[in-house]
């Protein structure tokens, strides 16, 4: 598909938000701002990009302890984002989630879990709910190489292949669960392989080049509206930070070298590099935007730090829908 100008820009904005959004985290949890954990999406940005730019609102989108990225993409603003993380009243789940529980439904942001593996099934029951209501929705699930051993990959890509169910999943391989290489935990790393096993659309994609993410989301999306059936998407990245914050970057299972060869395919430069080489938009263009987004992170950092924290008063509340 061809994208206008203003469409590659948008893809280009997205990811530098999330980039600079979760660079500003990274500080504020060494700064000891963010209670508990905190795992950066940094290095694999285009993917959440390139899937939620084929989304709505009224689609489902389900993730994992790495979702700050996805939220984003999906529509919730920085400010809710870091606020959450903060514990304060203002964030997306009321201060109650943090790193791993972002929740915003009025944008289709329907939760990010650090028990690895439900959301495949959840946005498999998303993808059934829209069946019946006749919604057109699509349910979307963003997971790891970890979750892909899980018995909730098999039982939800075997159930939405066997209902046909407008379901996406979107296998984000970064080569390691925590410190785990994925080539170690399993025999056959190939999940596109895997998916078409259980009679599935898959695409094998480079999950640093946006383009390439946008296009295999834009047909699996098509496919699963016009009723026909799931898609896997097998997006090869990798995160430039450690696993979770504090945690250390390398080590014995990966080295200085890999890190050096994978951030020199960072997916934010080497977009701006080929919109530049080839006419598409231009330096002023860019600069336009990093001022902006640079604007909206630090406004959004005070808000988050400024906000206070919840009435411990209500801490009942939120608990059961009234």
């Amino acid at each position: 598909m061809n994208l206008t100008q203003a469409e590659h820009l948008a893809l280009y904005r997205q990811m530098l938000e999330i980039r600079r959004t979760e660079e500003q985290l990274a500080k504020a949890h060494q700064a000891g701002l963010i209670p508990g954990a905190c795992h950066t999406y940094i290095g694999q940005e285009a993917i959440a990009t390139g899937v939620c730019a084929n989304l709505t609102a009224q689609d489902a989108v389900f993730s994992t302890h790495r979702g700050h990225g996805h939220a984003l993409a999906k529509g919730v603003p920085p400010r809710q984002v870091m606020a959450e993380l903060f514990g304060r009243v203002t964030g997306c789940s009321r201060g109650r989630g943090g790193s791993m529980h972002l929740f915003s439904p009025e944008v289709g942001m329907m939760g990010t879990s650090g028990i690895v593996g439900p959301c495949i099934l959840q946005a498999t029951g998303a993808g059934y709910s829209s069946r019946l209501m006749n919604t057109g929705a699509v349910g979307v699930a963003f997971f790891g190489d970890g979750a892909s051993s899980n018995g909730a990959f098999h039982e939800g890509l075997n159930l939405a292949a066997i209902w046909d169910l407008p379901v996406i999943f979107v296998f984000e391989n970064n080569m390691y669960a925590t410190e785990v290489a994925f080539s170690y935990a399993t025999r056959n790393t190939d999940m596109a392989e895997r998916a078409r096993t259980y009679g599935i659309n898959a695409y094998s994609v480079d999950g640093n080049d946006v383009l390439a993410v946008h296009q295999a989301a834009h047909e699996g999306v098509q496919r699963a509206r016009a009723g026909q059936g799931p898609t896997l998407l097998d997006c090869k990245t990798y995160r430039t930070r450690a696993h979770s914050e504090g945690m250390p970057s390398l080590g014995t299972y990966r080295t200085q070298e890999e890190l050096d060869a994978w951030k020199a395919r960072d997916p934010i430069t080497t977009y701006r590099a080929l919109l530049v080489s080839e006419g598409i938009a231009a330096e002023s263009d860019f600069d336009a935007i990093d001022a902006e987004v640079g604007a909206l992170i630090d406004e959004s950092f005070e808000f988050a730090k400024n906000s206070p924290y919840p009435d411990p008063a209500t801490v009942a509340e939120h608990i059961f829908s009234s």
